[in-house]
């Protein structure tokens, strides 16, 4: 039973994702010989799960879409943002961002429905997507011309600690979280800053009115004396 245990170790430290209980199972009894259950692996991840909440270990192991993984605990977080933070490169676009969060509230979801919301070309957005694993396809639609439908990957998941699509935070929490803030507690004091843009504004009339008066004078006479005509220039030519 340890050594079966170890084994499972092994395979879900390995995995880049989370590893499914029927894919743990079946790895397992393949490469051991073995015909373990699924209550059998079960308990021994019971038991795995148990052995890393344990101090001396830093990660533990975590259940998310649908498999196991080991995942960080929660107190080293921070620590591990700052090293993503300082590592990374490149970060997706906004445009990216918002052909990704339309996918994951609207999946599955064609591009040309995704185009329709955002109202432009999403063909770069979605490539980029794809490329860094974050969407997946999933058939087609039976719409005209089946186009390809789209939605979140396991690495989506896994990156962002879901179980599945549900645990997206829904709209109504973001508002009732929006409507739970008191202007009052806010530092910002809007009087002043009303009271500093009009002041603004004051000083910016001032010296467009000073300009206005500093302007030199153009009399008719003059205007008349420097405008000339195509028919000017003609004439003094010949004269010439």
């Amino acid at each position: 039973m340890e050594q079966t245990q170890k084994h499972i170790e092994a395979l879900i430290f390995a995995s880049e994702q989370s590893i499914s209980l029927v894919d743990i199972q079946t790895l397992v009894n393949n490469s051991l010989g073995l015909t373990l259950s699924e209550e059998e692996i079960l308990s021994d991840l019971e038991v795995i799960k148990e052995k890393y909440q344990a101090d001396d270990f830093v990660f533990e192991l975590i259940q998310i879409s649908n498999g196991y993984q080991f995942l960080s605990k929660t107190e080293y977080h921070e620590l591990l943002n700052q090293l993503i933070i300082h590592k990374e490169k490149k970060k997706l676009s906004t445009a990216a961002m918002e052909t990704l969060a339309i996918i994951a509230y609207k999946q599955p979801i064609t591009k040309s429905e995704i185009e329709l919301i955002r109202g432009v070309n999403c063909d770069y957005s979605v490539q980029k997507l794809l490329e860094k694993d974050l969407i997946s396809i999933n058939g087609r639609s039976s719409g005209p011309g089946k186009p390809i439908l789209y939605e979140t990957s396991l690495s989506f998941m896994d990156h962002f600690g879901l179980k599945n699509p549900k645990d997206l935070p829904q709209l109504k929490d973001i508002q009732s979280l929006e409507n739970s803030i008191n202007p009052e507690d806010s530092n910002v004091d809007i009087e002043s800053i009303s009271a500093a843009r009009a002041s603004e504004l004051e000083h910016q009339e001032d010296d467009a009115e000073l300009m206005v008066d500093e302007a030199p004078e153009i009399t008719e006479a003059e205007n008349v004396e420097n405008f000339t005509t195509e028919e000017d220039e003609e004439n003094k030519n010949s004269e010439e």
